[in-house]
């Protein structure tokens, strides 16, 4: 494509021009075609190959807090500038990686990026690949596509809330993107009545990112959701993987060492699908390895890698399921082993028989909170003794949106909110939200997680194995230290980190 300069279609005297892919992102300019300029007296300019858009100007205007002037440019120069900003962001990122240019691409995996999303010649495959590329800008963890008698709704999960993207119109147009989506993860497009799962891999900014695909019949059609695992984002969010940078507090973090440090048992981590159950494990595990002890993984997928740590993936399709794979490991001779879920009896038994033969579990169990773990495993059928005999220490979790920093203003809750979650008017200094451009409107950013540890001594273990009223089992938990999930959430809205709102959505109100 022939090269084409910002000052041929702007004034000169305004100048150097150049584009601004920081404040005006590639996700950002591919979702809305249009791009950024910056000139020399800071004038800032959108530059887009239609007529001006009042909405999309305000927009831009109040996420840069600045005044915004528009400019119509040919579609051949918007394609040239939005190809050359992602091709300029992967030359950095091969050079960052220590890979030659051109390098990256060597890999047979189709690559996602704002130049292929322009050369892509099916009008299904450019507006699926965009939207793969919007969800890794914007940080989503989910993509759903949702069948409607008109054509589909795409939304994105991103900190954990469903959030509108765009409506495709046309009922083809939505089935294609279904069967695009088959295709790249080799399911079988012609079977329509029955839920399948798949995977598949592309290449972004220089780096694999894997994707899980889940196709489920609707009355309109199919529906699909396509969940991102985007390793290195983690990292790159995260820092160095660990417990501080997840948000437990002091003591939190402190109890959970203690508990990762046990010669033998099981410790495990509950909360509902998304709260972050898979990444506390990791942050656990990346903590305590020194070298010292052979540490093995089951999961399903391997979300992160831990380096010299034994990761294995589940393939049911081949046999390899939790259960066979644990029976496998403790042949390995391990130290230290993770179970992604304990999702069944047979799974369940193996990982209580391990703990109590020397070895220390870490896994994950859907449950409301601590305490119904222990109903997981008795409707399980295992032997309540040995369950108890062989647990540690149990940590029900949730992931609680943060105030966005950039706009989050002091906020006065009624007095009968206050009253009912036991506080005094003016005691503390909460927070809110108003909505800028950095949250998307929404007036959150970034999520901590909020924790309640239960761990178990000889009382307890009574307690439980002689069947005690659940009332009597947790508060012997509370006069043990044990601060219940809701008190912690309760904490961090005190601190103006979150909202009473956000407490509602993540905890219940006992």
């Amino acid at each position: 494509m022939t090269a084409v300069h910002l000052h041929d279609c702007l004034p000169a005297e305004q100048g150097p021009w150049q584009l601004d892919f920081e404040r005006w992102p590639q996700a950002q300019a591919q979702r809305w075609r249009a791009v950024l300029a910056q000139g020399g007296a800071s004038q800032l300019v959108l530059l887009a190959d239609r007529e001006p858009d009042v909405l999309l100007l305000q927009s831009v205007e109040a996420r840069l807090q600045a005044a915004v002037d528009w400019q119509r440019c040919e579609p051949a120069a918007l394609a040239h500038w939005l190809g050359s900003g992602e091709a300029d962001f992967r030359a950095l990122a091969e050079v960052d990686e220590g890979l030659a240019p051109g390098e990256a691409g060597a890999v047979a995996v189709e690559e996602l990026s704002a130049l292929s999303l322009s050369e892509a010649a099916s009008p299904a495959v450019r507006l699926l690949n965009a939207t793969l590329f919007d969800a890794l800008q914007d940080g989503a963890s989910d993509v759903h596509i949702e069948c409607t008698a008109r054509g589909a709704q795409i939304r994105f999960r991103i900190d954990g809330v469903m959030a509108p993207v765009r409506q495709v119109e046309g009922a083809g147009l939505a089935e294609q993107l279904v069967s695009r989506l088959k295709v790249m993860a080799e399911l079988d497009i012609g079977e329509r009545r029955v839920p399948q799962d798949g995977r598949f891999k592309l290449r972004h900014a220089g780096r694999e990112i894997d994707f899980r695909l889940s196709i489920m019949p609707s009355v309109f059609g199919e529906d699909a959701v396509v969940r991102l695992l985007d390793r290195a984002r983690i990292e790159q969010d995260q820092g160095a993987l660990s417990l501080d940078a997840l948000g437990f507090d002091e003591a939190e973090r402190a109890a959970l060492r203690l508990q990762a440090r046990q010669p033998h048992g099981m410790l495990l981590v509950t909360g509902p699908t998304g709260s972050g159950k898979t990444t506390t494990l990791y942050a656990t595990l990346t903590e305590i390895h020194t070298g010292q002890d052979k540490i093995i993984t089951i999961e399903d997928p391997v979300e992160y890698q831990l380096p010299g740590v034994v990761q294995i993936p589940v393939n049911e399709k081949k046999g390899l399921t939790f259960s066979r794979g644990l029976r496998s490991i403790l042949r390995h001779d391990p130290d230290r082993v993770m179970v992604g879920e304990i999702r069944d009896a047979e799974t369940a038994q193996i990982a209580v028989q391990a703990a109590l033969t020397g070895h220390l579990v870490f896994s994950t169990v859907h449950a409301n909170n601590a305490f119904d773990v222990i109903g997981r495993f008795m409707h399980m059928g295992l032997d309540l003794y040995n369950v108890v005999s062989a647990l540690n220490a149990v940590l029900a979790q949730r992931l609680m949106r943060l105030n966005c920093r950039h706009c989050a203003a002091p906020v006065a809750p009624e007095p009968a909110l206050l009253a009912r979650h036991g506080l005094v008017p003016g005691a503390h200094h909460f927070l809110k939200g108003e909505g800028c451009g950095h949250c998307r409107g929404t007036g959150y950013r970034g999520r901590r997680a909020v924790a309640e540890l239960l761990r178990l001594d000889d009382g307890l273990r009574d307690l439980i194995a002689s069947r005690a009223p659940m009332s009597q089992i947790k508060e012997a938990a509370r006069s043990r230290g044990m601060k219940p999930l809701r008190q912690q959430a309760l904490a961090a809205v005190c601190r103006g980190e979150s909202t009473f709102e956000e407490l509602d959505r993540v905890t219940l109100d006992e």
